[in-house]
């Protein structure tokens, strides 16, 4: 034992060496994937702003991307909770087209006509996407029920919802189109008026670098009161330089686009603003539908990390039979994960709609494919029990700037989804990948 012992040869100090990249992640704790698909959503951004003549990374087109992804991003944080259980929902984009059609028929007809409240009661809108969140929390917990109780596969149920409910939506209005949506619905969908401002985007960007602060300072007092260890000081403030300059850079990018001229001038006159002889700069700011996705981001994150229904719903994924014979009522944590994704798909309705100022047909077509492939490609795992909010809105955002891209582009609808295709295969292969490798 003595000469084995002598004859192995010592570990060579490289075995322990680390480049600086990897000491940075291994003190900051950062999730190596979700640094991955930075990466490839700034060369993505790169590679687009070079092929479109310098128009990608624009304050115009980036502010539109931001209201672009804002829907599929409301609906992806539930998507991740759904997959998370080794189910899948494929009616999310068809349940959208319906509840956006029943508020437009809400605004419409319903309630200023038939109820008698009239056009422009402050009510309209109020009532309109109250009604829709319960149409929508309806149909999850009617899936739900069905997926938990019966035993019905997800797969077949929600396919069934995708055709059912794209049926119902054109049996609302017998395929007309409606319009126009409340004065202050619209508001959710963006635009001048649906934006808050310079000055306000601002108090945001303090309100989220004030957030980020407190938040790692808890969670080192959370770290210390329980005796886990520690990242170090230097790490805690490089994360919190790094998000704060993220926030205060995508502030900055939305003060930066103003206006149309013409809507700035018709602003000023009936204001009795003087017009520069240069025109008149008014910042959009950041829009409304990215403030509420970016809430709904939060709270969702909060419920899957912080709550006892988060903890279940990975705890299902990750291994159902143990769950069950551990006490977790199974059956009803899936009706609320699908009921909590028929919310989500009416507050998506809602921004989707209000954007288009009309309730069509066309709403939410093949909106599942992209909130589907935005969790995959955000790191979900179809396995079950991994998955991230945070991941998951990033996958919105990747999957929007290459539709947005290849639209600058030129390239025709059906190689967008060539494309489209391409790479929601290429991100479960990577997916499996990694599952493999970690094993």
């Amino acid at each position: 034992m003595a000469e084995q012992h002598a004859m192995t040869p010592p570990a060579h100090p490289s075995h322990f060496a680390q480049n600086p990249l990897q000491r940075f992640l291994a003190a900051t704790e950062v999730d190596t994937r979700l640094l991955g698909m930075i990466g490839a959503l700034a060369i993505i951004w790169v590679g687009f702003n070079v092929f479109s003549g310098g128009l990608f990374l624009t304050p115009r087109n980036l502010w539109n991307l931001s209201v672009q992804t804002a829907s599929v991003a409301v609906m992806v944080t539930g998507m991740v909770l759904v997959i998370v259980t080794r189910n899948i929902d494929l009616s999310v984009g068809s349940i959208l087209g319906l509840v956006g059609m029943v508020m437009g028929v809400m605004q419409t007809q319903i309630l200023p006509v038939q109820l008698g409240l009239g056009l422009g009661h402050p009510l309209i809108w109020v009532l309109s996407l109250g009604f829709g969140l319960v149409v929508g929390v309806g149909i999850g917990a009617l899936q739900g029920g069905i997926i938990a109780y019966l035993r019905v596969p997800a797969f077949i149920v929600t396919l069934g919802g995708y055709l059912v409910w794209r049926g119902a939506a054109w049996w609302v209005t017998a395929g007309r189109t409606v319009a126009p949506m409340d004065s202050t619905f619209q508001l959710m969908g963006g635009g001048p008026a649906g934006s808050i401002g310079a000055t306000w985007s601002w108090v945001v960007a303090v309100i989220a670098c004030a957030a980020i602060a407190l938040g790692l300072w808890f969670g080192r007092r959370q770290r210390r009161r329980f005796n886990f260890p520690q990242r170090p000081v230097w790490a805690e403030a490089a994360l919190a330089l790094i998000g704060c300059g993220a926030a205060i850079a995508a502030v900055a990018v939305a003060n930066a686009y103003p206006w149309p001229v013409r809507i700035a001038e018709n602003y000023a006159n009936a204001r009795g603003i003087p017009v520069p002889e240069g025109g008149l700069f008014i910042s959009h700011g950041i829009a409304i539908p990215v403030l509420i996705a970016i809430g709904v981001g939060v709270v969702m994150t909060f419920l899957a990390t912080r709550t006892r229904f988060g903890r279940y719903v990975y705890a299902m994924g990750g291994n159902p039979e143990a769950a069950e014979l551990a006490g977790i009522n199974t059956r009803w944590v899936t009706v609320k994960i699908f009921m909590l994704m028929g919310a989500l798909c009416a507050i998506a309705a809602a921004i989707s709609s209000a954007r288009l100022n009309a309730a069509t047909n066309a709403l939410g077509t093949l909106d599942e494919l992209y909130v589907i492939a935005a969790a995959v490609i955000g790191g979900t795992s179809l396995a079950g029990g991994v998955g991230t909010i945070a991941g998951a809105l990033l996958g919105a955002l990747v999957m929007q700037s290459l539709q947005s891209g290849m639209v600058l582009m030129g390239i025709d609808s059906p190689l967008q989804s060539i494309v489209v295709g391409i790479v929601l295969v290429f991100a479960v292969w990577l997916d499996t990948l990694y599952r493999r490798n970690k094993h």
